[in-house]
């Protein structure tokens, strides 16, 4: 009995020393790197701790989600010291990366405060007087950015169009009057709405102090990119680190993923409470 306990001591002990890559942690840790990486299968993720984030539905404000749809999703963690990037993985066995009425597209979200606080502000898109920033993904933006052209005939390739105004034959391609037409067709784009037309990045960053208070920010410096896996998504998301975060001060970080086959969008998504967040100080 005593060579058998030591037999299966000495394998537990070999079985162990075999696993692969970092063990998973109880808070998200961001591990030290000379460069942030943007490529979701770089190498230098292997360097990073897994956290297991478990998603809850958003039952608090409207529009509610009642039923669970994404479970979890693995979060792992990098930062340069100026920098810091989170890469998400979830399983989505349906991509969900074309506009249209009627339609939804998958996405994630990373949110930390603003501002590091002996208390943090409501996990539900922060409170008055106490701000969150939010870097938000979605998968028609990279399907924008790797290429996907933005007008009907890219989005419907069986659609018949007879004729668009701003392709007339008298109005030289890329001239500034077929610029112009074109804005006619594009209200939201005529408009300013950031959300439509063709991407230069997946990302936008928005600020809130509430519940219906999101908002773009004034600019997006955040970056991203997504790719499917064999059974849903990697998105990486890279942001300024927030002020203040250090090897010895912590503050908190949460995530959302939204499925575009379960009808989500907006409020209507799976998301986690506060996760502490810490950097690991450099070797």
């Amino acid at each position: 009995m005593r060579k058998t306990a030591v037999i299966v001591a000495l394998s537990l002990i070999w079985l162990s020393g075999c696993r692969r890559g970092p063990a998973r942690t109880n808070e998200v840790v961001a591990a030290s790197v000379g460069k942030a990486p943007l490529n979701p299968g770089d190498s230098a993720w292997e360097q990073a701790p897994e956290y297991l984030a478990r998603l809850l539905p958003q039952d608090l404000v409207d529009p509610r989600l009642m039923k669970p749809s994404t479970p979890e999703v693995l979060v792992r963690s990098l930062t340069n010291g100026t920098d810091i990037a989170f890469r998400l993985q979830w399983v989505d066995p349906v991509a969900n990366d074309a506009p249209g009425a009627g339609t939804f597209v998958d996405g994630c979200a990373v949110q930390v405060p603003k501002k590091i606080e002996p208390s943090a502000p409501d996990p539900q898109m922060g409170q008055a007087g106490k701000p969150v920033e939010v870097a938000f993904w979605r998968a028609d933006w990279q399907a924008s950015v790797n290429g996907r052209g933005d007008t009907i005939r890219d989005l419907y390739p069986n659609a018949s169009i007879d004729h668009y105004p701003f392709e007339a034959k008298s109005l030289e391609a890329g001239s500034a009057a077929a610029k112009e037409m074109a804005m006619r067709y594009a209200p939201a784009w005529a408009m300013g709405n950031r959300r439509v037309g063709p991407r230069e990045t997946p990302v936008e960053d928005m600020v809130a102090e509430g519940p219906g208070t999101l908002a773009p920010a004034a600019s997006t410096t955040s970056r991203g990119q997504g790719v499917r896996t064999k059974d849903g998504w990697r998105v990486v998301i890279v942001r300024k680190l927030p002020e203040g975060l250090a090897p010895k001060v912590r503050t908190q970080v949460a995530f959302a993923v939204w499925e575009g086959s379960a009808q989500e969008a907006g409020a209507r998504k799976m998301r986690t409470g506060w996760i502490p967040l810490a950097v690991r100080e450099a070797k």
